[in-house]
């Protein structure tokens, strides 16, 4: 059965009966609730139904992020819902990635809150259970409703808070709700991860049965990051949209600035840090194993940003999805064919790619951007040029590629892969035995068909875990779970935070942003700037710091899904997203015709963009609900 969400109060529709139909554990003829409560071990059962609502953001085709920011593209022979939003092609009578409603590629995330009310209203039912640990379920599931309306908000703007389910027999005026003002759902989300905090975990107790629980350290650090969303400009004192106000007059976004927020932002950011710092978290650094046997300096320092994500639970990670594996994630990504055999034919596919434009965002090896590194030459960016000696773990030695490929920082090689590109990994992982990519028009990993190549000539080696051996019509491999939160992300949104709260960077921001550049063997902000840029000290004032966080954030966190929420946030994505998405010329079989700038999609951004549609028969259903702006 399909359950249709009328103007977002599902559960007022669907009552109890919806608890059968994630839990399939109720006998015939048994009332469903009284079963799901009677005992711990059914308690449990629909305590796992609240968190299977996670948006499953490591399936190719549900995280709307995913090609939404410029990052990526995709094979235009396939048609994922997630890259006809960034096609331009949302529409309002059946939304692309509907989580209001739920669809193939969204989760349900109002009747996910409504198992959630559920859960929380019964849980004290179960006898079988110590006082604590109904505490301890209770405030999961707190964390639970205050993410998935935090989804929601993130996506619709201002949404209906729903606390609690309405009674099946209220009005129908009672269940035509209507929005709440955004500061509203940011209060209460943050009301709910505070009535949680003292009944959580510090850390799961078996890391066998329970990775992926939500603990104390997930609970600070996304209170740290919806904070931030709300001192954000989309968010605070956002005058576009002055008009819009609901069918009472209630005006739905603030229209005064408040900097106090980034101060309460940046105090959360301290405090989910400081928490993690005391139970162990730390940034990654790889650390050797498997069948490793030598592996250069060079080598490991890629490493510790490919394996950031990779390494499943590795010291950084902090939260991830064990409902959201990436098998077929990381088989769109792996290229078919590495160096001269087809490895992989038929089990690895490579038709996600990474774009021009975002590859032109990783900085030099001196870590600055590369328009503004007084010792890269810019202007000679697309001249072609042979692999050096020096460059034996990034680029095939003697191997012609593009100048714009060389002198880069270690991430754009450990996260990028590409023609004459070394790929480690797939089975060779000493030095002296590398893999490396042939990308052009008949070589092994170009065009083998009309879609098993990256359209725009660069792989997703980042999302790729190195261990995984693409072979003849199988690819076994490491299916790590999907990363919902790590540590680097929370540095970079306190040295924000401190940015904003304070008018302009300080030492302790300076702090946070260099040990993310250090995990990537980079100089500091001051050092790279004061001594290789054509604007020295630019980090000293606020806007410029701003820029550079946002370039950080841009380059450490690429692939992971924050860039386009972070582009809205900052209501900078009209400037990023309004131009050409561009590549290689893939078509092509010599270096002097590949290494030609190919338009892969003229990308718009409209105003509409930042929100979601609501499907049109919901505002139908519920005339007291309104449609987002421009739509």
């Amino acid at each position: 059965m399909r359950f249709y969400i009328v103007s977002f109060l599902v559960i007022v529709l669907l009552g109890t009966a919806s608890c059968k139909k994630y839990l399939d554990v109720v006998p015939d003829d048994v009332a469903t609730l009284e079963y799901a409560f009677r005992m711990r071990s059914t308690a449990e059962k629909y305590l796992f139904t609240c968190y299977s609502f996670l948006p499953r953001l490591g399936s190719p085709a549900s995280d709307p992020a995913r090609f939404g920011a410029g990052e990526m593209w995709l094979n235009p022979i396939y048609t994922h819902s997630n890259f006809m939003i960034a096609a331009g092609q949302q529409n309002t009578n059946s939304p692309y990635n509907d989580y209001w409603n739920g669809n193939s590629a969204a989760t349900e995330l109002w009747t996910a809150i409504s198992q959630c009310n559920i859960f929380l209203e019964h849980i004290d039912l179960v006898p079988d259970m110590d006082e604590y640990e109904k505490r301890q379920w209770a405030a999961e599931v707190k964390v639970l409703k205050a993410y998935y309306h935090f989804y929601l908000l993130r996506m619709y703007g201002p949404i209906p808070i729903m606390r609690e389910n309405i009674p099946v027999d209220a009005s129908a005026e009672e269940v035509r709700v209507s929005r709440d003002p955004v500061d509203s759902v940011f209060n209460y989300i943050v009301e709910l991860l505070d009535e949680a905090h003292g009944d959580l975990w510090p850390q799961v107790e078996d890391r066998n049965e329970q990775l992926g629980r939500i603990t104390m350290p997930i609970e600070l650090g996304l209170k740290a990051k919806i904070l931030t969303y709300a001192a954000s400009p989309l968010f605070n004192g956002n005058t576009d949209y002055a008009g819009f106000i609901d069918k009472d007059g209630e005006q739905l976004f603030n229209q005064t600035y408040d900097p106090k927020k980034w101060e309460i932002a940046a105090a959360a950011c301290k405090a989910a840090i400081d928490t993690a710092h005391l139970l162990g978290y730390e940034l990654y650094n790889f650390v050797p194993g498997y069948q490793i046997t030598d592996i250069s300096e060079e080598l490991k320092t890629q490493m510790n940003y490919r394996g950031s994500v990779t390494e499943e639970w590795n010291p950084e990670i902090i939260w991830a999805n064990t409902n959201s594996t990436t098998k077929a994630l990381q088989e769109n990504m792996h290229p078919v064919g590495l160096e001269d055999a087809q490895i992989g034919w038929k089990a690895t596919y490579g038709f996600y790619g990474a774009t021009l434009n975002f590859a032109s965002l990783f900085y030099t090896e001196n870590g600055l951007p590369i328009d503004q590194d007084k010792t890269w030459d810019y202007n000679g960016r697309f001249e072609l040029k042979e692999g050096r000696e020096e460059d034996i773990y990034e680029i095939k030695e003697g191997y012609t590629s593009v100048s714009f490929n060389f002198d880069r920082e270690s991430r754009f090689y450990g996260g990028l892969g590409f023609d004459g590109g070394i790929w480690y990994g797939n089975g060779k992982f000493d030095s002296d035995d590398l893999y490396w990519l042939q990308a052009k028009l008949g070589e092994y990993a170009g065009i083998p068909a009309p879609h098993s190549h990256s359209p725009g000539g660069y792989y997703v080696k980042k999302l790729v875990n190195y261990t995984n051996v693409a072979q003849l019509g199988t690819y076994p491999g490491t299916w790590y779970p999907w990363v919902m939160l790590r540590l680097g992300d929370l540095y970079l949104l306190y040295a924000e935070a401190l940015n904003e709260a304070q008018g302009g960077p300080g030492e302790e921001a300076f702090e946070y942003i260099n040990a993310i550049r250090a995990k990537a063997d980079l100089p500091t902000v001051q050092d790279s700037w004061d001594n290789y840029s054509n604007t020295p000290g630019k980090y000293a004032s606020q806007d410029g710091f701003r820029e550079i966080i946002h370039r950080e954030r841009a380059i450490e966190l690429a692939f992971e899904g924050e860039r386009y929420w972070d582009l809205k946030r900052w209501k900078t994505a009209p400037v990023e997203l309004n131009r050409a998405v561009t590549g290689w010329d893939d078509t092509q079989e010599t270096p002097e015709g590949y290494y030609r700038t190919k338009v892969l999609f003229d990308q718009k951004f409209n105003f509409r963009d930042y929100f979601w549609p609501i499907r049109e028969r919901d505002l139908i259903v519920n005339t007291n609900l309104i449609q987002n702006p421009g739509w």
